[in-house]
């Protein structure tokens, strides 16, 4: 069998580590299984070069205009540049926020495969992401443990069966505060996840519960159901990533243990069933906890919902709202519970028309953010 040629974009971040990891795995066990042709990172030099002597034959990009003589590839259309003029076979979209949707274009305008963990691509574009991996003939495969566990899942019991989808959160680390507990805690706080290693950002969203709002937007579009038809459960021990309901009422759970490397691996070899130990969970002495989330303590679920339903455009106001809202909080010009009001006041305005262009995405992701801006600027005052 041919090596799979793979280019690994945020490769310096959680996921791309874990991908070098997953391929550096399968490459001990059979070699020759894969070959790294690309790297790509945001601003962490150091790391990328170390990565790349780990595979010198993959060419390198650095999405900051940084002058470094070993990474050929710098600045603003560096990972363009590196997608579309180097050859593989998948290429892995680990890069985090916004910035990963043109990666995400650019890879499947260039007729390769996508490995998706980036879920600003799905929330901002996926109607148009759709559109050229049908043109090219090119497949998506999620990466997100949810998408990936419902990836599964909808493809083993076939989507025809399934009436209703579940995702799953571990609830973050204030799952248990309450309302005015929430109002001071700190950022350092909000980051530090109870089950997941993942960034910084996305751990705060999953503290206010807007990763999982992410998420539930990505499964409605992933798999084309109707929000109504997407639930979410918290779960603290995040040992169930994903359930399905067939028209039966029957439920299938999609259970592992929390690494995502499990996904990561799946993806790399997509079609192909691999055995792997990533994820083994052994169900003796576990526990294993439900409930509904509470909208009100977080209110972020609730207005994905409310974005989904009104459209594309609305999506991408919610994600671009979300990180000036994150940002803020960082910085310590809101609280953390003023971040919901921040994307809520930016949805309030008038987002029900159509998203006709990749141009237009980016022109209405930074309408999205001025208005966001202003929204922190008027809780300030």
């Amino acid at each position: 069998m041919n090596p799979k040629k793979v280019i690994i974009l945020g490769a310096t971040g959680s996921i791309g580590r874990q991908t070098i990891d997953c391929i550096e795995a399968a490459n001990a066990k059979a070699p020759g299984s894969f070959i790294v042709t690309g790297l790509g990172a945001n601003r962490n030099v150091e790391a990328l070069l170390a990565a790349g002597k780990k595979f010198p034959d993959s060419k390198l990009a650095l999405s900051a205009d940084y002058v470094v003589d070993d990474i050929p590839y710098r600045g603003a259309r560096s990972y363009s540049a590196l997608i579309k003029e180097t050859d593989a076979d998948l290429v892995v979209n680990g890069i985090s926020g916004a910035a990963g949707l043109m990666a995400s274009v650019d890879v499947l305008s260039s007729g390769k495969n996508l490995a998706l963990a980036n879920k600003e691509s799905v929330v901002m574009g996926y109607s148009h992401l759709k559109s050229l991996a049908k043109r090219n003939g090119c497949f998506i495969v999620p990466v997100d443990s949810e998408h990936a566990a419902l990836f599964q899942l909808t493809s083993r019991i076939g989507s025809a069966s399934v009436k209703e989808l579940t995702i799953t959160a571990s609830g973050g680390p204030f799952r248990n505060k309450t309302r005015e507990e929430l109002e001071s805690m700190r950022p350092d706080e909000a980051a530090h996840h109870p089950v997941w290693a993942m960034g910084r950002k996305i751990s705060i969203d999953s503290a206010t519960l807007a990763n999982k709002g992410l998420e539930l937007i990505e499964a409605v579009r992933l798999f084309g159901f109707e929000e109504s038809a997407v639930k979410v459960l918290i779960h603290p021990e995040s040992l169930v990533h994903a359930l399905v309901r067939t028209i039966d009422g029957a439920l299938y759970a999609h259970m592992s243990a929390p690494d995502m490397r499990l996904p990561i691996n799946i993806a790399l070899h997509w079609p192909e069933e691999v055995e792997a130990s990533y994820g083994f969970l052994n169900l003796a002495g576990k526990m294993l906890h439900f409930d509904s989330p509470d909208c009100e303590r977080f209110p972020m679920l609730a207005l994905a919902r409310e974005a989904v339903r009104v459209g594309e455009a609305a999506t991408i106001a919610y994600n671009a709202a979300n990180e000036v809202a994150v940002e803020a909080f960082e910085s310590g010009a809101i609280r953390f519970t003023q971040v919901a009001d921040v994307v809520a006041a930016v949805l309030s305005k008038d987002w029900a028309f159509p998203v006709p262009s990749i141009g237009s995405i980016f022109d209405l992701d930074a309408k999205a953010r001025s208005l966001a801006h202003l929204a922190v600027t008027e809780i300030q005052c």
